[in-house]
């Protein structure tokens, strides 16, 4: 039987560690397939942010890649703002086998991680979005010159 899993940790792990999976690691261990694929999208937004580092703006690949990395952190931030909220009922249902009350229980940690959560997973899709929509609009104003021309 597994240990009880903290609720705070859990909102933490997924704020810091999310894009990474390692939230999902500390609930489900090491055999969760979802917690193995979160870092792909993670390392092709880094990669993408490498591209555009390397070979500017104008790296069509980069457009794509990059609102990955956004993606995933907003995702990460995600599940950290419903680990937090969620009720100490259905966290000890769901991980916690003892159904002691403190691992479910919400405190002003917990709280703190889910209003950054929602900070930063905004802020970061956000700023994804506008990423991306600046440099598809960009690019049909280039090809609209192109053929004007």
């Amino acid at each position: 039987m597994s240990s009880p899993k903290n609720k705070t940790i859990a909102t933490w792990l997924a704020l810091l560690g999310g894009p990474l999976g390692l939230h999902r690691f500390y609930l489900r261990g090491l055999g969760d397939l979802w917690g193995w694929l979160y870092p792909l999208p993670t390392a092709l937004g880094l990669y993408g942010v490498e591209r555009v580092q390397q070979l500017g703006q104008d790296d069509h690949l980069s457009w794509v890649l990059i609102p990955l990395l956004g993606v995933s952190i907003a995702a990460s931030a995600l599940a950290a703002i419903v680990y937090g909220l969620r009720s100490p009922e259905k966290w000890n249902a769901a991980f916690d086998a003892t159904a002691e009350a403190p691992a479910g229980s919400t405190n002003w940690l917990t709280v703190i991680g889910v209003a950054a959560a929602l900070l930063l997973g905004t802020g970061v899709l956000m700023a994804s979005l506008a990423f991306s929509f600046q440099r598809y609009f960009e690019y049909q104003i280039e090809e609209a010159r192109k053929i004007s021309q």
